[in-house]
Parts: structure tokens; sequence; C-alpha cells
């Protein structure tokens, strides 16, 4: 059975609480949330205000995907605004240790994400200390990409990674989950499924949530 994510970019940002509300009631595991700085990637997604109010209305784990440049400075930022993990960019770190000790001393639990081009294996030194490791399977910024087929093969490299040294570190994935790639993203050993557009613009959210838990 997989984890699931929804991604908020993709919501109804008219009726942000009443999709909240909705991931609420569904069976999603975690409350995406893509957060983007127009410099690290060539987008502007929420700010403070916004995540805020999503923390007020969602009772599920916020997710927090840090799309950002120097994500360091606003650790104490998130824990406030009650993010359950803290996902950072391994491009966008100078000290990818000292930043990952930062997050779980907040409190938080830290995770790492790696951009298409970057390679599974600069990570090993870095996977006891990190509780998740995001592949993006498209180039992050904008939703609605398809899905990059090198990234099953990532993945399959990653986790045999996580058990040579016999860790519990999660898989998640993000970009292109829709039908077709999901259930080749569980098959490559992914554990956790971000769905955006394939979630909120279904006619059906919970019932696509539900499906896809049960891959």
């Amino acid at each position: 059975m997989s984890l699931v994510s929804p991604s908020l970019l993709s919501a109804d940002f008219g009726h942000l609480a009443d999709d909240c509300i909705m991931l609420n009631e569904s069976q999603a595991d975690f409350a995406h949330v893509d957060v983007m700085d127009g410099l690290f990637v060539p987008n502007i997604s929420f700010g403070t205000p916004v995540i805020k109010a999503m923390g007020k209305h969602c009772k599920k784990p916020l997710d927090v995907h840090l799309m950002i440049e120097a994500p360091e400075r606003y650790i104490g930022l998130f824990k406030d605004l009650n993010a359950h993990i803290l996902n950072v960019h391994y491009e966008a770190c100078k000290h990818l240790h000292r930043t990952i000790q930062e997050i779980r001393l907040a409190g938080m639990k830290p995770a790492v994400t790696l951009n298409p081009a970057t390679p599974v294996e600069v990570l090993r030194d870095i996977l006891p200390d990190v509780d998740m490791v995001l592949l993006m399977s498209v180039n992050p910024g904008f939703g609605g990409q398809k899905f990059i087929p090198q990234t099953l093969d990532k993945a399959r490299r990653l986790k045999q990674m996580i058990k040579e040294q016999g860790l519990s570190t999660l898989i998640e994935v993000d970009g292109g989950i829709d039908k077709n790639t999901a259930p080749l993203a569980v098959e490559a050993g992914i554990d956790v499924l971000v769905a955006g557009s394939f979630v909120f613009g279904s006619e059906n959210p919970k019932a696509t949530i539900e499906w896809l838990k049960s891959l």
C-alpha cells in the first residue's frame, strides 16, 4: 500500500479551505506544499500567509517541499508554520548535512530532493540522516509536466542503496503521476506518491486518492 501526498499547488485557490477539508476526509497521508521563490525555479507559488491558512484548515501532516535558494534561512519559519516534513533540494544547499541537522533539531522530519539530472549516488553519505528522499520526475517549477521515465531507474538504484545501509528511508516521487505512471513508480520501489492535477483535476478526488493508496 502506497503513501499519498496530494499537491496543493493544483488545488482551487479560490476554495482552498474546501480542498483542505476534502483531504482531511480522504485517505491521504500528507498534504504536499510546494514553495517556490522565482530564483531556484522559474515560478513563484505560496507565501507564508497562504501556508499558515493551509495549516489552519488542513489536518493532514504538511509535507513541505522548498524549491528555494538558501533554504536554511527559513527552517524556523516553517517550523512555526507547522511543517511536519521539511524537504530541501540537494542542489540548493551548500552545507546539506548542517541543514538536515538543523531541520531535525527544530522538530521536523528532514528530507532531501534531487532534480532529474542529479544522480542518487550523491546521497550515499547523507542517507542515514534523512527520513525521506524526493525524486523529481519532472523539472521543478511547474505542474502538469510529463513523467521522466529515467526516474524509475533512479528509484531502483536508490532503493538498493537504502537496503545496503539497512535503512528505512522513504522514497517519494513528484511530477507526472497519473493512472499510467503511478503503478510503475510503486513497482520501482517508490513509497510516497505526490499527485497534483491527477487528484484535484479528477471528478472524484477522494476516490483517486483511494486508488493511489491501493497500489
